[in-house]
This record gives C-alpha cells, sequence and structure tokens, in this order.
C-alpha cells in the first residue's frame, strides 16, 4: 500500500486541467455491451475503477484497449459470455452496470451482488424491480443476481427511493430499455449529468431517448445499436475537489477543461464561505484568502450538492470562522472521516446524518487512514493545510476515482509525494521545495 506523505501550509496557486469522469466513464462503458459496432471513447480517465471494469468486460467478452491517441476502444469479441467475474464485482460497485447491458443484450445476466466504499446502505431492489418491469425474470441466490428475457418489454418504470433516485438503478434500467420492444416510461429517473451523459453516447449508437436531465425519460426500443464515438464529460467531482485544495490553503487555481454548468449549486456554496470566483468558457478560477464563513450544507441528489463532495467540504469547514451543519441525506452513514480530521485537531460532533463542524484556527500533521474514495481526499485536502506533515494511509482509495491526484496537486505547488508504506521513516524529514507548477493536462 501506498502513502501520500504531505508538507502542508502552503497556498496552492496555478492551473491544472480537469479530467474525464470517472462516474459517467464506467456506465458507458459498461453500455458498450450493447453496441453492435466497436466503440471508440475519448476523456476516459486512468484510475483504477476504469481498470477493475475494464477486466469485468474482458471476462464477458468485451476487448478494451487503450489507442496511442488517448482514446479507448471498445469491441465484443465473443458476445457469449452472461456471468460477471463475482471477485471484480464485489471489489466496485459500478461492475452492477452491466446487468442491464447484458441482459437485454444478450439475454441472460448473472451479476454477483455489488461491492465498493463502505459509506451505507445501497440496495439494488430499485434496478431488479425496473427489469422485472420490462419482462425480466430475475431471482437473487447465494449473493448473485440471475436475471433472464428472451426480449425485454417496454412498460413505466419508478425509480426513486427514499432516499431520492438511483443513479446507478437509472443507468441499468435505461441500458436496458433502449433494446426492449416498445415504448418505456421511467419516473423518477436520476438526473445527474452522467446519466445524461450515458443517454447521449445510448443516443451516437442509435437508441431514441426523450427527457435526459429531468426525472422523467421516454425510450422508445430498437432492434439493435452500431457503434460510435463519444467524448466523456469532465469530471465535476474532481473540479470541485480542485477547487476546495486550493480553497483550503487560502490559495488560487483555475481549473481548465471543465463544465460549470455541473456545479452552480456548488459555486453558490463557496460564494457563501467567502471564495471567489470567475467563470469564464471551461475554465473555472478560485480564490479564497481568508479563513472560510460557516455555511449549512446538506448533500443531496443534483442539481443539489453531491454526497461525493461532503468530505472535502467537511475538510474546509473544519478552519470556518464559527460552526457549520452538515447533512448527507444520500448516504446517512458516509462520516468515517470524522474521527481521522479529529485526529489532524479538528472539532467535529456527530448525530445520525448531521455532523456539526466547529472551526479551529489550524489543523496540525497527523499520520490518518482513509477508509473510502472521497474520505480520502477530504483527508488529503485537510493534510494541505495542516501545519506540519501529514501521512494518508490507503491511498488506494483514492486512486481509484482520481487520476495523478497528487501530480495534480504538485503542478498548483503543493509538497506532496507517494511513498511505499514500508519505505517512509517513522521520523518524516522536510519535504523539499517543488521546483515549479507546471500545467498537468
Amino acid at each position: 500500500m501506498d502513502v501520500f506523505r504531505i508538507q502542508g501550509g502552503i497556498p496552492l496557486r496555478g492551473e491544472v486541467a480537469a479530467g474525464g469522469s470517472k462516474n459517467a466513464a464506467l456506465p458507458i462503458m459498461a453500455a458498450s455491451i450493447l453496441a453492435g459496432a466497436p466503440v471508440w471513447l475519448s476523456g476516459v480517465p486512468k484510475v483504477v475503477d476504469v481498470d477493475t471494469l475494464s477486466l469485468v468486460l474482458g471476462h464477458l467478452g468485451v476487448e478494451v484497449k487503450p489507442q496511442l491517441d488517448g482514446r479507448t476502444k471498445l469491441e465484443t469479441v465473443d458476445p457469449r459470455p452472461t456471468r460477471a467475474d463475482d471477485e471484480l464485482v464485489r471489489r466496485m460497485r459500478a461492475s452492477f452496470c452491466v446487468l442491464g447491458p447484458l441482459l437485454a443484450r444478450r439475454g441472460r445476466a448473472v451479476v454477483a451482488l455489488p461491492g465498493g466504499c463502505n459509506i451505507g446502505d445501497r440496495p439494488v431492489d430499485l434496478h431488479l424491480k425496473g427489469l422485472e418491469a420490462l419482462g425480466a425474470k430475475i431471482r437473487v441466490e447465494h449473493g448473485y443476481v440471475v436475471a433472464e428475457a428472451r426480449r425485454l418489454v417496454g412498460a413505466h418504470v419508478h425509480l426513486s427511493g427514499p432516499r431520492g433516485p438511483t443513479v446507478t438503478g437509472t443507468a441499468n434500467v435505461l441500458s436496458a430499455a433502449v433494446l426492449a420492444r416498445g415504448r418505456t416510461t421511467i419516473t423518477g429517473a436520476a438526473s445527474e449529468p452522467e446519466v445524461v451523459d450515458l443517454g447521449r453516447f445510448l443516443i451516437a449508437l442509435g437508441a431514441k431517448i426523450a427527457g435526459l436531465g429531468t426525472q422523467t425519460l421516454v425510450i422508445d426500443g430498437c432492434g439493435e445499436l452500431g457503434g460510435a464515438s463519444y467524448r466523456i464529460i469532465p469530471d465535476r467531482i474532481e473540479t470541485a475537489t480542485l477547487l476546495l485544495a486550493a480553497a483550503i490553503t487560502g490559495g488560487e487555481a483555475t481549473i481548465a477543461g471543465a463544465n460549470p454548468r455541473h456545479l452552480a449549486q456548488v459555486f453558490v456554496h463557496l460564494r457563501r464561505a467567502g471564495a471567489e470566483l470567475a467563470i469564464s468558457g471551461d475554465r473555472i478560477s478560485l480564490a479564497c484568502r481568508n479563513r472560510p464563513k460557516p455555511t449549512r450544507l446538506t448533500a443531496l441528489p443534483y442539481p443539489g450538492i453531491p454526497t461525493d463532495l461532503q468530505p472535502q467540504w467537511m475538510a474546509w469547514m473544519t478552519l470556518a470562522s464559527g460552526s457549520t451543519m452538515l447533512r448527507d441525506c444520500v448516504f446517512s452513514d458516509r462520516f468515517s472521516h470524522v474521527a481521522e480530521l479529529e485526529r489532524l485537531g479538528a472539532r467535529i460532533e456527530r448525530a445520525g446524518e448531521t455532523a456539526i463542524v466547529s472551526g479551529v484556527e489550524r489543523l496540525r500533521g497527523a499520520c490518518v487512514t482513509a477508509s473510502d474514495l472521497r474520505a480520502g481526499a477530504g483527508l488529503l485536502l485537510a493534510g494541505l493545510a495542516a501545519e506540519g506533515q501529514t501521512v494518508v494511509r490507503r491511498v488506494d482509495h483514492v486512486d481509484r476515482g482520481y487520476e495523478r491526484l497528487e501530480q495534480k496537486l504538485r503542478a498548483l505547488g503543493a509538497r506532496i509525494e507517494r511513498l511505499a508504506e514500508p519505505e517512509f521513516p517513522p521520523s518524516l524529514p522536510h519535504l523539499p521545495s517543488p521546483s515549479g507548477a507546471v500545467r498537468i493536462a
């Protein structure tokens, strides 16, 4: 296992580019099972989750080949496999997105119940009810979902649960419905940009979909789909994480190649907390020279503040000039980072799905451990602001969803390095000063 070693207290400055969206790339790659010809994707991020799904698809007869020009080619070379690799699916929740495409294209799918980050209960019952509404026969036995259907038939499907629409459930049912006979209407659909991106990809393959970006989708099924070339949207979570890295260090940064429309609510809260923002085309600039003002923030489904930003926002609010209330109405158990932030000197009280953060004047470096992807990002940001040195363990979680994050932070002037855990000494010397900020494309 690698660790990040950080010398904190240095304001970040400079410019970096946003990468492609991990959360859009994964369901799009899974949906390539539906394609009747090769698919060429641009903007696929080089992250561990993409590597894992590439292995899942390889076991299902879909060849995934990165190209020298930066694109990724996906092509079905064996249409017979219908069982996803058990260990790989249990490793990453997004692998469950192969269920709908497999069922629609090959008539049968056997997929283990999903794993992934331990951030609370995330049932798949809405996925299964949605596919059953389309005519699939589904049974769950010994930890596996077995779905079968000679041909799916259009129907009305409702996909919103107690905590709002299901994003991966919408991806599964939408991907299945494009090959169903007749019309499917999905109500309570997720409207996240990543779902919209999946829909646009399916349209590029020849699917007929209306209502993208709303909670009602209308799909007229096709007999077959073709291939396509498609560019994945920028990663809004990575973009916001980098902006918050500049904010928490009292610095200034520009993120190029972003999509500001996907972050409208985040911008509202950044400004309320005292950050200055300038937006020009696909470039977002942030400056924050003072301690943040305390804010009340609730993580909600899109267009609300993403739950995937709650840990990073909490890290920033540990330095606020007052008390902040944070609620997570998407994943109520997503607070494993609280105890680790307290190791750095944060003052946080937890009550159910709410955390009260009492701002302190400074954090102090310590050794902390990431328990999931976004918790790891939050701890990394706190380490950038903390006095002295911070070591963040289990950065394999961070690698699941961020491409070369430490390199992008170094390009902004951060003093951060990656070390193999057995190699870093108990007494850590100061890190050398960065050689200068360079743009990371």
